[in-house]
């Protein structure tokens, strides 16, 4: 027995037309930032540059696993296509080590260079212009993507890049303010480390909530025993053992068990209406996309092997 999300496609379609708006506001200022980068010699607003570069690839990735999650199932994708999220999110998660360990390095390699008196020289002004244009735009693509963030893991992905770049981007102003008051151009690379330090452990988040998924432990927010114990209440079940709680994509939960009933329960009608109780215990209580039951009398069970949970 199954039961499903019935707003699940306006859910998705809802997702995409964020992740598009999204796409388009970062894209456009994207070129803003490099450009800007280029003329004030800045290295934060370059990394505040890389991470939205980042966003702007993990924005991209987020559309298409959104769009193939889309597709319904069929005989090779009994689940169908939602776990192209998680790969989507695994993308995105590595986007963000990678842009934070080169900001690292170049944060680092300026600081080294301007201790030996080379230091870099930054041109305050449009270094801050810049990063006040990228902080209207951030501000403006995370609004539209927060709504969709607790829906999908693929999206709270994409949300939590841009909402780090947000911060960046107030970094690169405040270190832009710095230079412009106190000529102290450190301000710059030491900016960039902090934008870095912001990035790496949201990447560690995000990867981690990708294996919890791929590996299909149970869900963050799903106890076992909880479970157990709100289907031992029902009327006819004797016992529940052999139980699997995981998760296709995020708020699509997958439910089994074996159910020890009473004879009377598993006779004739009966058993549908146990089925359906089951089940409307599950999706009320639990938010379960998708449960299935093995009914069982207690001879059989006693049958079985050694079963966990």
């Amino acid at each position: 027995m199954s039961h499903s999300h019935s707003h699940s496609h306006d859910v998705a379609g809802g997702n995409r037309a964020r992740i598009v708006v999204a796409i388009a506001i970062i894209g456009a200022f994207l070129v803003v930032q490099v450009v800007g980068s280029l003329i004030s010699g800045s290295l934060a607003l370059l990394a505040d540059a890389g991470h939205m570069a980042g966003d702007l690839v993990g924005l991209l990735v987020a559309l298409g696993a959104a769009i193939i999650a889309a597709r319904p199932a069929n005989d090779r994708q009994t689940y169908g296509f939602q776990r192209f999220e998680v790969f989507g999110a695994l993308v995105n998660g590595v986007v963000l080590v990678v842009v934070a360990v080169a900001v690292t390095i170049g944060a680092i390699d300026r600081l080294v260079t301007g201790a030996t008196g080379d230091a870099h020289e930054v041109q305050g002004v449009p270094m801050l212009v810049v990063a006040v244009a990228g902080l209207a735009a951030n501000i403006a693509a995370m609004l539209v993507l927060r709504s969709g963030a607790k829906d999908s893991i693929n999206v709270r992905g994409a949300y939590l890049e841009v909402l780090g770049d947000t911060i960046g981007s107030i970094l690169v102003i405040a270190a832009a303010g710095v230079i412009l008051l106190t000529g102290w151009h450190a301000a710059d690379p030491i900016a960039s480390l902090a934008i870095a330090a912001l990035i790496l452990p949201r990447a560690v988040l995000l990867l981690r909530d990708v294996l919890r998924v791929l590996s299909q432990a149970a869900p963050a927010d799903v106890r076992v025993a909880d479970i157990r114990e709100h289907l031992l209440r029902t009327p006819g079940v004797l016992d529940v053992h052999d139980v699997h709680v995981w998760a296709i994509t995020t708020g699509a939960h997958v439910f089994s068990a074996h159910v020890v009933a009473e004879p009377e329960a598993l006779a004739g009608e009966r058993q549908q209406c146990l089925l359906d109780d089951l089940g409307d215990c599950l999706a009320g209580h639990f938010d379960v996309a998708h449960s299935t039951f093995q009914l069982e009398s207690a001879e059989h069970a006693a049958h079985e092997h050694p079963s966990h949970a």
